[in-house]
């Protein structure tokens, strides 16, 4: 897998400190929005992560959140097989069923084309979230061919095709402790 690897963009050391300053800053807007949304009952705080690519993100993540969440994860696809450019956001699995009055917090790998994060938010938000926030580990700053914006972003970077971290290429390269490029004859 390493001789696969072009460069290293994002090391292990930058993503583990990243993840920690977001799980601080979502854990506090977290905490506020509780206050200012008080629920009859206990309150729910919702984790959705986008399979598959944000696994490992959302893994680490939800160890930085000191809060009673709940996890439920959506499928959607974007970048099926080979593809290195998204081909549209498509959902592959059934949204969870419990959303209305919950804060809600969408969790994606990158913020690329924006239809992943378009297509949930307009979806989740006619369920009637108390709340709803949106966090991801990349963005490739003005990618987007709609108007969507992460409320959290762990690293803005440049518009090349990156694996690692959760991130694939045609199923593999996941593992890749780090977020990288590939050799050209990798591809």
């Amino acid at each position: 897998m390493q001789r696969d690897i072009e460069r290293v963009l994002i090391d292990t050391d930058r993503i583990a400190a990243r993840v920690a300053e977001l799980g601080e800053a979502i854990a506090r807007d977290l905490e506020r929005d509780l206050a200012e949304h008080p629920e009859p009952g206990e309150p729910t705080i919702l984790l959705i992560p986008v399979l598959t690519g944000s696994i490992v993100f959302v893994a680490d993540l939800i160890r930085q959140l000191p809060l009673k969440i709940r996890l439920e994860v959506v499928g959607v696809s974007s970048y099926p097989g080979k593809s290195m450019e998204s081909k549209g956001a498509a959902l592959k699995s059934e949204l969870p069923a419990s959303i209305e009055g919950a804060h809600v917090l969408v969790v994606d790998d990158i913020l690329d084309s924006g239809q992943t994060l378009d297509v949930l938010t307009r979806l989740i938000g006619e369920r009637k979230p108390a709340t709803l926030r949106t966090c991801v580990l990349l963005r490739k700053p003005g990618k987007a061919s709609v108007d969507v914006k992460a409320d959290y972003v762990g690293f803005d970077i440049p518009d090349e095709f990156v694996v690692g971290y959760g991130l694939d290429y045609d199923g593999f390269y996941r593992n890749y402790p780090a977020v990288a490029t590939l050799r050209p004859e990798a591809r």
